[in-house]
């Protein structure tokens, strides 16, 4: 089922041709192993794939509820960012995604950012991505922690009032910490900023 246009159409033949696994008078609900499943734009381009081991799909709900989800977010041929979580629900023609329990968003490039969070949403028709719960962010340089993160489309993650963030030393430990209101963490130019509730930019750090 590679792809997403194959799934749709075949699959209302499953449900009626597949036993339910489940309790019997409930036969709206199809398990499917091994889920692997690629999202395509109406142009054609991959948006994105999903992988599950065991995951169902709710026929009156219309949507896929997946355990041990693994995301593969696409720019262009080239993998943006992959996200892993216990568990995800996929619904609204496709169209939203929501990840919950140890979500991992990891940057494809060699100098790995990992960004960690309690829940994840994204509507694929809008360019953000929400975080939300025990928010991470963690790489080489830097640790930032928030409750509430957002990742928009220009590789910029905003971590909302209160933020903690720690600035390590060449040999991998926690230089010094610091406790400020909203930050920013520029992906791209690995440059971190902060402002205060006037909007002015208090300090920029570049690594």
């Amino acid at each position: 089922m590679n792809n997403i246009y194959i799934l749709i159409i075949f699959l209302p033949v499953v449900i009626l041709g597949c036993k339910p696994n489940l309790i019997e008078e409930n036969k709206v609900i199809q398990k499917i192993d091994s889920l692997d499943m690629n999202v395509f734009s109406k142009r054609g381009e991959k948006i994105y794939s999903i992988t599950s081991p065991h995951s169902s799909y709710d026929k009156n709900k219309l949507r896929f509820e997946l355990q041990n989800t693994t995301i593969k977010i696409f720019n262009g041929e080239e993998i943006k960012y992959i996200i892993e979580s216990d568990e995800s629900i996929l619904s609204d023609n496709n169209k939203l995604l929501k990840l919950t329990g140890n979500v991992k968003l990891k940057t494809f490039k060699q100098d790995e950012d990992i960004l960690y969070a309690d829940n994840f949403i994204w509507n694929i028709e809008e360019t953000n991505y929400l975080l939300e719960g025990n928010i991470r962010f963690e790489n080489k340089n830097i640790i930032l922690n928030s409750a509430k993160a957002k990742l928009d489309s220009d590789n910029i993650i905003e971590f909302f009032n209160p933020v903690k963030y720690i600035i390590k030393d060449d040999n991998n430990k926690n230089k010094y910490e610091i406790n400020s209101e909203n930050a920013y963490y520029n992906l791209n130019t690995e440059s971190v900023s902060f402002e205060a509730k006037d909007k002015r930019v208090r300090s920029i750090i570049y690594f």
